[in-house]
Formats: structure tokens, sequence, C-alpha cells
């Protein structure tokens, strides 16, 4: 006679059906609710509180000029106007404008992540020889730049002034981001690349197969950071672009603002043109929407990227 020895249960054999239906609601206390109250309360407060400037921007872009000057703070402008944006939109250079920003946010964003993820990669070996003293050298920079001066004299000994290439190639590896990525990298799990070399990948096939798939929410999070960088892109194109049809959007709408504030100062009350008020909060709102019409689509990654890049390692 075979004497068989019971398999203890652990609850990865039980179902998760059995499972959930074995655990019992438990009852919240009034201490819990109210916890809960409170902390909604709280949490809803901050958001609305960092949701009024953006409101306020939007509220006197479309304010009337008696309104802007009658109210210091506008939620809720009493009449509707379009005048700040009719004349900001009146020019088409303000497109062509978009037009290099988009260009330079979606190449300066694929040339980034290109580089960033095959360096993060590669340093993220620990038998590579070396990657002690390339990490420090990548980190030192977050605390010591080259300056203004010698950055410029590099990008004019290359021949990159006027170019649209001085916006990427001097920023196109960002030290944090680095950081977060190799960090990522750091956490996939030896085994799973041990595996795919068993099964004949080769070092890229392991990157392109294995690792880019697990690393999305870390690439769109980072994709995020550096599309935000080459959008706001204004003191590298002052330094290094001089020609005006090769401006980003915001070069070009602090020269709106400019040439607005001065139509202010010399023209009537009467003339046509917006308060340089409202063509400001116009030009703020322009510039932003972009950025937030990309925003909520890679949301979902934003939080579980940073964190998990930021905390294994």
């Amino acid at each position: 006679m075979t004497l068989t020895t019971a398999r203890p249960v652990s609850d990865e054999t039980i179902p998760i059906e059995l499972r959930r239906a074995s655990r019992k609601k438990r009852p919240s206390s009034p201490g819990r609710r109210l916890f809960v109250v409170v902390n909604v309360t709280i949490l809803t407060s901050f958001s609305l509180i960092c949701l009024l400037p953006f409101v306020n921007v939007l509220a006197s872009s479309l304010a009337t000029p008696g309104e802007l000057a009658s109210r210091a703070f506008i939620l809720w402008p009493e009449t509707f106007t379009l005048d700040a944006y009719r004349y900001i939109l009146s020019t088409p250079t303000i497109f062509r404008a978009l037009g290099v920003s988009l260009l330079v946010t979606v190449g300066g964003t694929f040339v980034s992540l290109v580089m960033t993820a095959f360096m993060a990669y590669a340093l993220s070996k620990r038998h590579l020889r070396g990657r002690r003293v390339i990490n420090f050298l990548v980190v030192f920079t977050m605390l010591f730049s080259g300056g203004m001066i010698p950055t410029f004299i590099v990008v004019n000994s290359l021949g990159l002034i006027d170019s649209l290439w001085s916006l990427i190639i001097p920023v196109a590896i960002n030290a944090f981001n680095f950081v977060i990525m190799r960090s990522f990298f750091q956490a996939i799990p030896d085994s799973l690349e041990e595996a795919a070399r068993i099964d004949g990948c080769s070092e890229l096939g392991v990157f392109f197969r294995i690792v880019l798939p697990l690393s999305l929410a870390s690439i769109a999070t980072i994709g995020l950071f550096y599309a935000v960088f080459y959008w706001n892109t204004y003191q590298s194109a002052i330094l290094y672009i001089n020609d005006s049809e090769k401006w980003p959007i915001q070069v070009l709408l602090r020269q709106i603002v400019i040439v607005a504030s001065g139509l202010n100062a010399n023209e009537s009350a009467v003339d046509v043109v917006p308060p340089a008020q409202s063509i400001r909060m116009a030009v703020i709102f322009v510039a932003t929407l972009p950025m937030l019409l990309v925003y909520p689509f890679v949301q979902r990654f934003f939080v579980k990227g940073a964190l998990i890049g930021s905390v294994k390692g």
C-alpha cells in the first residue's frame, strides 16, 4: 500500500472565483468612511487649485478688453470673443512655426529615444568594461554642464548654425532620462535574455524582441519627457537659429507678444488690436494645447514607467 502525502493547498492553486467568494467584504467603520471623505475632498481641492491657472488663462484669452480691465481674475468671461486668436492666427508664419516645432519634436524625440535606449541597454550590462566610468561621466553632467558659450562654439564648429539639427543633437541624450531607462533595463530578469539567446537570438534580437516590448511603459514616459522638452525649445533656438523662417513656435509667439504690446501702447483705445494681456493668454494656450492633447494617450504609462525605472535597479 502506497501512502501519498497531501499537497498543501496554497492561494495560487485555488481558482480566482473561489478566492473572491471566500473573501468577505469587511464592513466599513465610521472612521474609515470619514477618512475616505476627507481624503477625496482634499485631493479634489488640490486638483481644482492646480487647474485654476489654466482655466484663468483660457478665460482671459476669450474675454473682452473691458472685462480684462475691470476684473483681475477671470474664470468665466461674461462675453466671449475670439479677437486674440484671430490676431495670432492671422499670419501664415505661425503655421510654419508650428510645423517647425512639430518636426523638431517628432524627430528629436525619435532620435533621443533611440540613442538613450541603446546607451542605457549597453550600460545596464554588468559585464561591460568601463561601464562605471561612463555612468559616472553621464551622471556628472546632471550637476555640471559645459556652459552656454562652449556649447555655442561646438555647435558653430560643426556647422549647425541655422540648422534644425542644432536643436536636437546637443540635447539628444538627457542624463535623467538615461538613468531611468538604464534602471528599467537592469530590472528585467537575465533569464529572459538567456532564454532568447539559447533560441538563437543575437544581441540586437534580444534587444528588439525581448527588452523593448517589456519596456513600453518606460519608453512612453521618457518619450513624453523628450517631447515636452523639444516642444518648449526656446533658448537653443534663440542662440542657434537666425533665420526667422526656421523659428519654432515658442520664439515666434514671443515675437507676437512683443509686437502686440507695442501696438497696444501706440494705438488708440478704439483700435481693433486686442489687448496685450489677452494676446499673451491666447499665446500660452496655443503653445500648451498640443502637449495637452498628447498627454492622455501616454498618461497610463506615465506613473508606472517613472516609478519602476527610478525605484528598481
